[in-house]
């Protein structure tokens, strides 16, 4: 297997897999500001994808140039033999990794026994590994993203998967129950890493949660001894967290405006009438911000049905 992992920069940056956000649109958006080293799609399940519903899912994998490279494909579901299947086609595809969510805390998603629920599901957790691992043949590596334990913190559940020979662990850092409403335990992450070096130094561990700063990220991997860090969130209020010196802060409002018909004229190329509007309607509080006048633009931009009306009431502002 050749694994891209191991070649990066140390600490690297990833842009984390966010659900209607982080499209093949968003992706190249961010490459052309300032690209991460790593990219994830959105979270896809593989129990959809072998149904008859797959031509609804696969608009969730969909990737169309190399600046979204490389591109980790996340999945969840729940049938290991599903992992098994949609593995084998993810390498087919073409994907330069495979990351298992087990960390969405979504309420309807862990009491279908998914994602972060897997945490308290070991045997069934384990079982999904494996079939994912097999599915990928040591074509491509095979990572899991997760949370710091359940109702509780439980570091017990990240030594566990330590011990399943993954390419690598990203570890948020906050419990499914505390959701995003507490700051994330760098601490505990922290404690993972010294877990990590004993127990699986080749795997790689990334960290997550709350980082708004391509330097505040150098300092959490330097302090916490991680070679990466994930960036979710954080691209919401700068498209440029990935520069070392990003340029936002000085943006005018012309310049935020126009990334934002770029970001729109993408997303109406790609997606034609396909997709609905609200996922897009979400990124104006992303470029529509910290002017004169953002927030009436913002209403306006808000109430749009279509990607031509977004593109109309830009070009009149």
């Amino acid at each position: 297997m050749s694994d891209f992992l191991q070649q990066l920069p140390r600490p690297f940056f990833v842009l984390a897999p966010m659900d209607d956000v982080t499209d093949t649109v968003f992706r190249q958006i961010v490459a052309d500001c300032a690209s991460p080293n790593v990219f994830f799609t959105e979270f896809v399940n593989v129990d959809g994808l072998q149904s008859p519903g797959r031509p609804h899912l696969l608009k969730k994998i969909r990737k169309d140039s190399d600046k979204e490279r490389p591109l980790i494909a996340q999945i969840w579901g729940k049938k290991p033999e599903n992992y098994y299947k949609t593995a084998q086609e993810l390498v087919e595809m073409g994907f330069d990794g495979i990351d298992i969510n087990m960390g969405c805390p979504a309420k309807p998603v862990v009491q279908n026994g998914c994602c972060s629920a897997l945490i308290e599901n070991r045997p069934l957790a384990l079982e999904i590994i494996k079939a994912t691992q097999e599915g990928a043949a040591n074509k491509i590596p095979v990572s899991v993203k997760t949370r710091l334990g359940f109702t509780q913190v439980d570091l017990t559940w990240h030594e566990f998967l330590l011990q399943q020979n993954l390419s690598m662990l990203t570890v948020h850092g906050r419990t499914q129950r505390e959701m995003s409403a507490v700051p994330a335990h760098w601490d505990l992450i922290g404690e993972v890493s010294k877990m990590r070096s004993t127990l699986a130094p080749q795997t790689i561990l990334v960290g997550n949660g709350d980082v708004e700063s391509h330097g505040q990220g150098r300092a959490l991997a330097a302090q916490y001894g991680l070679d990466g860090i994930m960036i979710g969130r954080g691209v919401f209020t700068d498209p440029f967290v990935f520069s070392t010196e990003s340029p936002w802060p000085n943006y005018t409002r012309q310049q935020r405006v126009e990334l934002f018909r770029k970001h729109v004229t993408l997303f109406e190329k790609t997606w034609g009438d396909s997709q609905p509007i609200a996922p897009l309607n979400k990124f104006c509080k992303v470029y529509i911000s910290n002017f004169d006048g953002a927030k009436e633009l913002r209403e306006q931009l808000m109430d749009s049905q279509s990607a031509k009306e977004t593109l109309d009431i830009l070009n009149r502002s």
